[in-house]
């Protein structure tokens, strides 16, 4: 076992700030090549060294200024994430849940389809089956009547670099031909971590620099209706795995506000043309040759400045309006980029689980299970009663992959093992109920929350996007999700039928069930498997 074990210190000794110096001396060396090959010891060291800091959490002030229409008529409970971000206050009515990936697929092509404005995709990548090249066609369709009836549509796609550079046939050559012939109505972004540089960058193989951080954000949009989700532009997406959905028709300023985030993203990132060369846009720091902290200033301040203008636009719409009384719901963006310095969402969802309190329940599912430590002690420590609902091994994404991906769905068994332990030697057994997915032939991705109020038979707030509440998600990744919270009965309805759902097929973990497997892979916890947890993302 003394192997074992000196993997675990080699990969516990790596912190991200030690790569990052690492990055920045070999920086000048190798900036300007990739190559196939390489550690994977460098591959997880970045990824290791989650720090163990207390929680950072939001005031407790009960003030509401600064967000629109929320002064009166939101839940004081949940009223102070208007301090934090934007609160768009909307109809319940133009709120839907999807429920299935055809429908989610089939939603996005008919909206495409009838956009005139504006369609404006942001996904980890594109995949490359007929389904996919549907959706493009979708898009040619849309942009050639466009020019037929001089309406001018622009069509913006941001993806990330290293996935979306994958293979041969990948992301890129599946939009060249759009991006070829509507150069004036086409923009396609390709967002590249500043953490994957230097030596780290050259030593990488491919698929797995994806690992060092990727821009996670889900988000599909047409006109002035917009999908949020976990799901990505891929066919098992539109097929037969699992994930969440929900539709906004009809909500300007929660689309203006997307589109806005995407724009900010787009506009630090590396820009396709069409003979599949980049570049970046002009004035901005380049993210793997410019100055680290230089990329990372300049892009915070891009982004943050759509957060602070979308607040300030609601300041001065509180003062001139009056909401209209079927405004029931509020919208809450929520954006996550450490690397970048922003944090927004890692504060509302540790407020969120600080606040749980006794009697109310808390709905959480992720298609990974790998809370951070912080989440978990605050799920550990609260008062509410909460069930998380994560894949079996059978239906995670990686099941049956071919080498070291295939050990992951594994990992994560170990480390739900290594949580329910935990939750059984506190004693809070009848209060934490952890869960498996099941389904036959079909993955499971489904991520976020839904809260119960205590006495409430309905949820009353959703986060849904793409965070998955883990290391990856907090810490190295760019996600967004919005939290929802509603008065509206229906909308209420639709969220308790949802969670109902997915929680239909799952089975409750037991002690009998967590009992120690002669043939997992990861019951050593000093294996260096275990530490696959993080995953490669998708």
């Amino acid at each position: 076992m003394a192997a074992p074990v000196s993997w675990r210190k080699l990969l516990n000794s790596v912190s991200p700030a030690v790569t990052g110096a690492f990055s920045r001396i070999t920086d000048r060396l190798c900036r300007a090549r990739d190559r196939g090959g390489g550690s994977s010891v460098l591959l997880l060291a970045p990824l290791l060294a989650e720090t163990d800091s207390a929680p950072r959490l939001m005031p407790r002030s009960q003030s509401s200024a600064g967000a629109r229409g929320t002064s009166d008529g939101l839940c004081p409970h949940f009223r102070w994430m208007s301090q934090l971000v934007p609160a768009f206050r909307v109809p319940g009515t133009r709120i839907h849940i999807l429920h299935s990936p055809d429908q989610f697929y089939q939603t996005m092509k008919a909206r495409i389809r009838t956009a005139q404005r504006r369609v404006v995709m942001a996904s980890l990548y594109l995949g490359t089956g007929h389904l996919e090249q549907e959706l493009v066609d979708c898009m040619e369709e849309a942009l050639e009547r466009s020019e037929e009836n001089g309406s001018r549509l622009k069509v913006s796609v941001l993806l990330d670099y290293t996935r979306g550079s994958r293979g041969l046939e990948n992301s890129r050559t599946m939009l060249l031909p759009l991006l070829s012939r509507f150069l004036s109505q086409m923009r396609v972004s390709l967002y590249h971590t500043p953490d994957l540089r230097g030596l780290l960058r050259l030593l990488v193989p491919q698929r797995f620099n994806e690992t060092i951080g990727v821009q996670h954000i889900k988000v599909y949009l047409f006109d002035d209706s917009l999908i949020i989700s976990g799901a990505n532009l891929s066919e098992s997406y539109f097929t037969n795995r699992q994930d969440r959905y929900v539709l906004l028709e009809g909500c300007s300023e929660v689309a203006d506000f997307f589109s806005d985030l995407v724009d900010a993203v787009g506009d630090v990132s590396l820009q396709l043309q069409p003979d599949d060369s980049v570049t970046m846009v002009e004035g901005m720091v380049h993210p793997y040759k410019g100055n680290r902290q230089d990329f990372s200033r300049a892009a915070q301040s891009r982004i943050m400045e759509v957060l602070q203008e979308a607040q300030l636009r609601q300041q001065l719409q509180e003062d001139q309006e009056e909401p209209e009384e079927d405004q029931d719901t509020w919208v809450f963006p929520l954006v996550q980029m450490k690397p970048l310095g922003i944090s927004l969402d890692e504060q509302v969802t540790q407020r969120l689980l600080v606040d749980s309190s006794s009697g109310s329940s808390v709905f959480l599912t992720s298609g990974y299970f790998n809370l951070t430590r912080a989440y978990m002690r605050l799920v550990l420590g609260a008062g509410a009663e909460y069930r998380i609902l994560t894949a079996a091994p059978e239906v995670n994404g990686f099941f049956g992959a071919k080498g070291v991906a295939g050990a992951i769905p594994a990992a994560y068994v170990h480390i739900a093992r290594q949580f329910y332990n935990q939750v059984v030697r506190l004693r809070q057994q009848g209060r934490v109920h952890l869960h498996e997915y099941h389904r036959d032939q079909w993955t499971f991705h489904a991520k976020g929350l839904w809260y119960y109020l205590a006495g409430q038979p309905r949820p009353c707030l959703t986060l849904i996007g793409s965070p998955n509440f883990g290391y990856r998600s907090v810490h190295r990744d760019l996600e967004a999700q919005i939290a929802i919270v509603t008065d509206n009965e229906d909308l209420q309805t639709q969220l308790q039928e949802e969670q109902q759902m997915l929680y239909h097929r799952s089975s409750e973990v037991s002690s009998s069930t967590t009992s120690s497997d002669p043939d997992c892979c990861c019951q050593d916890a000093q294996t260096p498997l275990c530490i696959l947890g993080v995953g490669v993302p998708q």
